[in-house]
């Protein structure tokens, strides 16, 4: 494998925030903990260490052993949970909501990235513990954005007329997903692909994407959150019944973009007056303030201590929308920094005086990894193109330019034609002056005209010049629609198992992690050799 970097910058895909917040983060100080840095953990570990009780430990780690049970769990994975209890073990969170599939490459990367975290973090801070997490985006509701996935040219999708949680979808109608992904491989039926269809099971879409994901990367110790959960809940309804009661993270947020958006920054989230939602199976409503009461649609319309009421009794049956999910993600879990894509990241900008009303401590904040993968058939052809890697963030037709005069110089130097088209004009224009003076608008014109004549011999030679090197140019077409799907970054569309034909996975997997690098903020390039 050979690895390269570029910065963001140069690729051309990240906006100015975005750069700011992946390699200077000290632009928004302001509107965080700590700027990111790995020095930053050793004051992050003593804060969260002094506010996060032995007795929060004790229910996660129960928690999480109840919404294991019946998975089979790699003891990488059931260790680090037994750590969790220990007052000396932190984690590193990445999440992501429960695309098809793993959905596009990045879904790879994010969980890539907190792994190399906990293992560079250890290096740094030997006597503290440190654990990659993956929060399950099991409530969202927005099955549009999970449904489908992009694999050898074929978009294949979870067709289902369910509603509300994804996570408590059913799973009666993912045979056809099933079918497709076997007849892709039916070359390889033995393959590590077929064991983990084998073990995609469940009666909810959150049983089975649980057992999908650990069974990819259970083996590097990488845990398994579910937020749907009743006794988490229980730990954040104060701040679920502060939020009806008093609106603040309304009145924070919006406090908070007003400063950001006068800093140069952007709006990522648009809050409401009430950031929560109730859920039932096919069922995700806002709550929405409406006077002195709380209107659910399809519910009814309540006072607010009956809605308080309510979330004593069931607090399991309300949900934070994304301007209070972060919120009681480090509620409940001892963490540190969350890593998240670009646009991600940004959003966490608007919320830290949500946590500074709630009382509660804000993470460091990381973009993850951005990378792209060269597979060795591509990378070979680059090789007899003379490409680097970098050249291919160029746009396609510069890089067509490029090749053409590398490679076809001499076809088409249209230099001496251009020269002697200037002699030509000139004597035109002297000749016609002197014969008659009145005639020079006449010999502007005629310079024009032979000018666009020109101009069409040109465009008609080099035509047949570059259809000479017409295969070399196709090819060149075809790997950068390969690294750049549609003109966009190839982890943006590709899913995972398209980096591997033959279904087994775990080469590549581990490559990937291996070359994550979780403390520098460039663009990796992963190129097979």
């Amino acid at each position: 494998m050979k690895i390269s970097t570029i910065h963001r910058q140069q690729t051309g895909f990240f906006s100015q925030q975005q750069l700011d917040m992946s390699y200077n983060q000290a632009v928004y100080a302001d509107f965080l903990t700590k700027p990111f840095s790995p020095e930053a953990f050793e004051t992050q570990i003593q804060r969260k260490k002094e506010v996060f009780s032995s007795e929060k430990r004790d229910q996660l780690v129960q928690v999480l052993k109840k919404q294991y049970a019946g998975v089979e769990t790699n003891a990488a994975v059931a260790a680090n949970i037994e750590l969790l209890a220990n007052q000396n073990t932190f984690t590193v969170v990445t999440g992501h909501q429960m695309v098809a599939m793993t959905g596009p490459l990045y879904f790879i990367y994010k969980i890539a990235h907190v792994i190399r975290s906990a293992q560079e973090l250890k290096k740094r801070y030997p006597q503290y513990n440190f654990v990659p997490v993956f929060w399950m985006a099991s409530e969202d509701h927005d099955y549009d954005e999970v449904k489908s996935f992009h694999l050898f040219n074929r978009t294949i999708t979870w067709e289902t007329a369910q509603t509300g949680p994804v996570g408590r979808f059913e799973m009666k109608d993912w045979e056809p997903v099933i079918e497709q992904l076997t007849e892709l491989f039916k070359n390889h039926p033995d393959s590590e692909l077929m064991e983990l269809l084998s073990v995609f099971t469940g009666n909810q879409y959150t049983e089975a994407f649980r057992k999908l994901v650990n069974h990819l990367v259970g083996r590097y110790g990488v845990v398994i959150i579910d937020g749907d959960d009743a006794v988490l809940k229980r730990s954040f309804l104060p701040y679920m019944k502060k939020d009806v009661q008093e609106q603040f993270s309304f009145n924070a947020i919006t406090q908070t973009t007003d400063q950001l958006i006068q800093r140069g920054g952007k709006q990522q989230i648009v809050p409401r007056e009430i950031n929560l939602f109730y859920i039932e199976k096919g069922v995700r409503e806002r709550l929405v303030a409406v006077g002195g009461h709380v209107e659910i649609a399809g519910k009814g319309t309540y006072l607010i201590p009956e809605i308080l009421d309510w979330m004593e009794r069931a607090p399991e049956e309300f949900s934070p929308n994304v301007s209070l999910r972060p919120l009681y993600q480090e509620v409940i879990l001892p963490n540190l920094c969350y890593v998240g894509g670009a646009g991600e990241i940004n959003y966490w900008l608007q919320l830290k005086s949500v946590f500074d009303r709630a009382d509660v401590l804000f993470p460091l904040l990381q973009t993850r990894n951005s990378m792209v993968w060269i597979d060795k058939n591509t990378s070979e052809k680059m090789e007899k193109l003379h490409l680097e890697p970098a050249d291919m963030f160029k746009e396609l037709h510069l890089l067509n330019k490029e090749y053409l005069e590398a490679n076809a110089s001499d076809e088409v130097d249209f230099s001496e034609l251009d020269k002697q088209m200037e002699v030509l004009k000139r004597v035109l224009n002297e000749t016609t002056l002197s014969i008659d003076p009145s005639l020079e608008a006449y010999a502007a014109a005629e310079s024009v005209r032979m000018e666009k004549q020109l101009t069409q011999v040109k465009d008609r030679l080099y035509k047949t010049v570059k259809g000479k090197h017409d295969k070399d140019l196709k090819t060149l077409q075809q790997i950068k629609e390969k690294l750049f799907p549609g003109n966009g970054l190839q982890e943006r569309y590709t899913n995972f198992f398209q980096l591997n034909p033959t279904g087994n996975y775990s080469i590549v997997l581990d490559a990937i992690v291996e070359n994550a690098q979780p403390f520098n903020a460039d663009f990796i390039i992963l190129e097979e050799e």
